[in-house]
């Protein structure tokens, strides 16, 4: 039996892309309205206010005191948290739980970042701590890279294999007006970029951007009044581990499907009952994790699933990330896979709408790949 116990009754985002002039809190601002104006609630309703911190917001943990008061909210419930990937499915698990308990009525949940022209560079030491630098670990993708190497030893997948994602995820931002990379791309494209860190090429690092993004959570009575149909949290999970790579298998981050599989528990629901995944997508090789982590294909097979693009297409067995992504629509850290599965299950996505789509699947990773976030979302009913 599902939980459905909250509901999202409104997402919104900004302008996405390269935006010279805007700030965090100022792309914030604007998502935030996006979404008040989407779910027709007006903002003196909305008592609750979750944000994460963008990598240039300077309001660091008082990041919340500063948009509350830029909005003129003095919410219930509040704060601020910053988990990387994962943070807007542990927000959105935060204000579903204090709907549940009667903390709050109308909770929004708010990013905000102006990475791409605010001078943020994502290319601190990975893994464990400062000294994996003198190694050469440096950058996100890094870390990445070994979970891809390792896979491709063990179970033989390819380069090209990865290059079918980011292939796809393309395919499907050119459906998508709001899509900041829309360009069509092919295998020989992804094969000829550039590469980053070995095995990945440019195509298989997702983009970085500014932009901003809301989701308005409510009650499941409240959201049936609001201008959409409501769409449930059916499920929703967390998985965590506090180790780095001197643990043996943490390059294969058991931790994301035990994250999955609690939050299949919760919904009463199993791979086969999801229609449609929104796949946190960092770099292409993150979707092959994810598509063993949550039972789609077996351990070792993810490679051999993707090979063509057929399955994952919009018309496939899977579709995935059907707004194009990380890698293609914009780099909200996973923020915008939230607002693409709500919009999906209301069946609102326009050309890149899956036929039948109920059910979606949203992930998301973050904090060198030690934390994992999922949402299952559903129908109201």
């Amino acid at each position: 039996m599902a939980w459905k116990r909250a509901a999202i009754a409104g997402v919104g985002a900004s302008r996405q892309g390269k935006l010279p002039g805007e700030t965090a809190m100022s792309l914030a601002t604007e998502a935030f309205r996006d979404a008040l104006d989407d779910a027709g609630i007006a903002k003196d309703e909305v008592d609750g206010l979750l944000t994460m911190p963008g990598t240039t917001s300077p309001e660091g943990p008082k990041h919340y005191l500063a948009l509350g008061e830029h909005l003129g909210i003095d919410p219930k419930v509040t704060g601020s948290l910053s988990m990387g990937g994962a943070t807007a499915g542990v927000l959105i698990q935060q204000a579903a739980l204090a709907i549940d308990a009667g903390m709050a009525n109308v909770v929004a949940c708010v990013f905000g970042d102006a990475a791409k022209t605010g001078g943020s560079k994502f290319d601190a030491s990975a893994g464990g701590g400062d000294s994996w630098g003198i190694w050469g670990m440096f950058g996100n993708a890094a870390n990445s890279a070994m979970g891809a190497r390792r896979h491709m030893a063990l179970y033989g997948t390819t380069s090209e294999q990865l290059g079918w994602v980011a292939v796809n995820g393309r395919r499907n931002a050119a459906r998508n007006p709001l899509a900041v990379m829309r360009e069509p791309i092919t295998i020989e494209d992804h094969q000829a970029s550039r590469p980053i860190v070995e095995p990945l090429h440019l195509l298989d690092c997702c983009l970085i951007t500014d932009g901003g993004v809301c989701v308005i959570v409510t009650s499941p009575e409240r959201a049936r009044d609001a201008k959409h149909p409501p769409v449930s949290i059916w499920g929703m999970g967390q998985g965590h581990t506090l180790q780095n790579m001197g643990t043996p298998d943490w390059w294969y981050l058991p931790h994301q499907q035990d994250c999955i599989s609690r939050a299949y528990r919760m919904a009463g629901v199993g791979p086969r009952d999801i229609d449609v995944a929104q796949l946190y997508d960092n770099f292409t090789i993150a979707v092959l994790f994810w598509l063993e982590h949550a039972g789609f294909v077996p351990r070792g097979e993810s490679g051999p699933f993707v090979e063509g693009g057929t399955r994952i297409a919009l018309d496939g067995e899977l579709p995935l990330n059907t707004a194009g992504g990380n890698l293609s629509e914009s780099y909200m850290q996973g923020w915008l896979h939230v607002v693409e599965g709500v919009r999906q299950v209301r069946g609102e996505a326009g050309d890149r709408q899956v036929a039948g789509a109920e059910r979606c699947l949203v992930t998301g990773r973050g904090m060198t790949l030690n934390t994992a976030s999922c949402l299952v979302l559903g129908p109201d009913r």
